[in-house]
């Protein structure tokens, strides 16, 4: 199916038709910028004011009038308290409210697969979608599948061996998003670090990042979530360049060592303690997040203070925090001393707590200092101004007050205003 997606309004409106485009890829249907060449068209609609009401029913009609034989599909506010308004619009074949919104995709093709927790997610290419939005950060996939083993894991029966693309098309697609007014590129994969190992080259990622660098305009490049292990000799040296953002995610999944042997992690809390020591020595202001697992079969009390411990220790600037679900097929699914349900909540939230702390003490070291922010959206209008949101290089989410022409600009923002989210922020000169 060729699908043409467009929103109005905030970005959680952006971000649920972004989601939507991402899990109709994932079922082998087709995003097409053109809505003249699609079969269905999705609208998220916004009712935050007249304007935004009369935006809908005006690109309605517009849609319609070039392509009399797509059905339109309106979603959002809009046609939450309006539903019988636009519902007599042309074009319009079906009205789905907010409480339907995430099951939209379904609604179209029953074939799709359902939600999954966040942590069994793959990362897919989000390439920009039609309506004006994702044109800030380009994300680039650079290789797919995984040959790791973690127990509570699906990947290798999802995605199959790690395969990785040629250098070459990755640097030209680079090139493609720096061309087009992209400020900043992320590069993923479902096993990032293991870049161009099925190619024989064992130090691809580093190999690839400096060819980026070398030979492509990008301002900023960034890249997504790194193992921490298969990191070759000299690869944080990359990082002497500034144009490579000071931002590294590597998932730990548990400070406990018998849990982590358990998963099949391959490191260890003494490996992870100097892979960080390393990092932070060849990279100012880094940002250090990570994922965790909660409730693994087998944890322990100690195991589980151990992690808090050791978090601690480390000092991430963001915790991703997860309770363990068992996936069908995985060797963890079968193992014993599965965790209770309530113990898991609680465990998680514990560590949620633990994070939320440990982000608001990260942004504090930053109050009163000036950082490249990349501006990405504009999220409200002032008396000053449009309020914009963006990210620093070292992945802090700001927020300020600027003028209209901010979008795809990087600049320099005094810092101020520490919380769990993020820092607010003025813009210099």
């Amino acid at each position: 199916m060729k699908v043409h997606l467009q929103t109005i309004g905030c970005r959680l409106n952006q971000a649920e038709i972004e989601t939507m485009a991402r899990q109709l890829q994932a079922g082998g249907h087709v995003i097409v910028d053109d809505a003249a060449q699609a079969d269905t068209i999705i609208l998220n609609t916004c009712a935050v004011t007249a304007e935004a009401a009369r935006d809908a029913r005006r690109l309605t009609r517009r849609f319609h009038h070039a392509n009399e034989t797509a059905e339109i599909i309106l979603t959002g506010c809009y046609a939450t308290l309006a539903p019988e308004t636009v519902a007599a619009l042309p074009g319009v074949g079906r009205v789905v409210g907010n409480n339907d919104k995430e099951r939209l995709p379904l609604l179209l093709d029953a074939a799709l697969p359902a939600d999954q927790p966040d942590f069994d997610r793959e990362p897919l290419a989000r390439q920009a979608q039609p309506g004006g939005f994702g044109r800030t950060r380009g994300f680039v996939k650079v290789q797919d599948g995984c040959d790791n083993r973690c127990t509570f894991c699906v990947t290798t029966v999802a995605r199959g061996a790690g395969r990785s693309r040629h250098l070459g098309d990755v640097v030209a697609e680079v090139q493609r998003f720096a061309a087009a007014g992209y400020g900043e590129v992320v590069l993923t994969g479902v096993h990032l670090g293991s870049y161009g190992r099925d190619l024989g080259r064992p130090a691809g990622l580093r190999e690839l990042v400096a060819a980026l660098l070398a030979h492509t305009d990008v301002a900023r490049i960034r890249l997504s979530s790194l193992e921490p292990w298969e990191i070759s000799d000299g690869f944080f040296r990359l990082w002497e360049n500034p144009r490579l953002m000071p931002h590294l995610h590597l998932p730990l999944q548990s400070g406990s060592d018998p849990v982590l042997r358990r998963m099949a992690r391959r490191t260890s809390r003494a490996a992870f303690r100097a892979l960080v020591h390393e990092a932070r020595a060849h990279i100012a202001d880094l940002s250090l997040s990570t994922d965790l697992i909660c409730g693994f079969p087998g944890e322990t009390d100690d195991n589980h203070a151990q992690t808090l411990t050791y978090v601690e220790e480390i000092g991430f600037s963001r915790l991703h925090v997860f309770s363990y679900s068992p996936r069908p097929g995985t060797a963890a699914a079968r193992m014993t001393g599965q965790i209770p349900g309530p113990l898991k909540r609680e465990r998680t939230t514990e560590l949620i707590a633990l994070g939320d702390e440990m982000s608001v003490a990260f942004h504090r070291r930053y109050e009163g200092a000036t950082r490249p922010v990349l501006w990405e959206t504009a999220t409200g209008a002032e008396a000053h101004g449009l309020r914009w949101s963006g990210y620093t290089d070292n992945y802090i989410r700001v927020t300020a007050t600027g003028p209209a022409d901010l979008m795809r600009r990087v600049t320099p923002v005094r810092l101020s205003g520490a919380r769990v989210e993020g820092m607010s922020g003025a813009l210099v000169g």
